[in-house]
């Protein structure tokens, strides 16, 4: 499996739950299958070209029918499923479970000093997935302004070593 990034940056840890689940909805909605028609005619059925829309997350946790795909393609979409379609419980895959594991890694790109378009070119090249780098633009800013209230709240209530780690993870994001 091939990756061109390390995941050592734990900064999607810092978001509140609630606020995480709004900012999830809103970018994973905008993650698309690279090459949809070009999928979609290899596998011989229809499916959404949102990444994390059901009836492709079915297709790609079950692995019915990759084997009519191309290798390189097969091998980026099977690294998908591995990486953000494989929760320990099963259950777990409608929870938002994916969504949650992606956000992570868009946060840990950002962390690692990548922009938008880089993000877009990397998660392209790892797992055949298209955002618009707006889109990943947006997401970026909000994370920071999430980071920074709840530092903010932190301050406030006295809590300095969880205002410092709000701090160093907004910072990591900002660049």
């Amino acid at each position: 499996m091939r990756r061109t990034h390390t995941r050592t940056v734990r900064i999607g840890t810092f978001l509140s739950a609630t606020r995480l689940r709004r900012v999830t909805v809103a970018i994973t909605d905008k993650i698309y299958l690279k090459n949809h028609r070009q999928i979609v005619s290899q596998l011989e059925t229809s499916i959404p070209k949102g990444a994390f829309k059901g009836a492709t997350m079915d297709v790609l946790y079950s692995g019915e029918g990759l084997t009519k795909l191309d290798d390189a393609t097969r091998d980026r979409l099977l690294d998908f499923a591995e990486d953000f379609l494989d929760p320990e419980n099963p259950d777990d895959l409608y929870t938002g479970y994916p969504e949650r594991q992606f956000i992570q890694y868009l946060l840990e790109l950002r962390a690692q000093g990548l922009g938008p378009d880089a993000i877009v070119d990397v998660m392209s090249d790892e797992y055949l997935l298209y955002a618009y780098p707006g889109d990943v633009l947006s997401f970026l800013d909000n994370s920071v302004r999430t980071l920074e209230a709840a530092e903010t709240l932190a301050g406030v209530d006295g809590n300095e070593r969880m205002e410092r780690k709000l701090r160093r993870a907004r910072e990591a994001l900002s660049g």
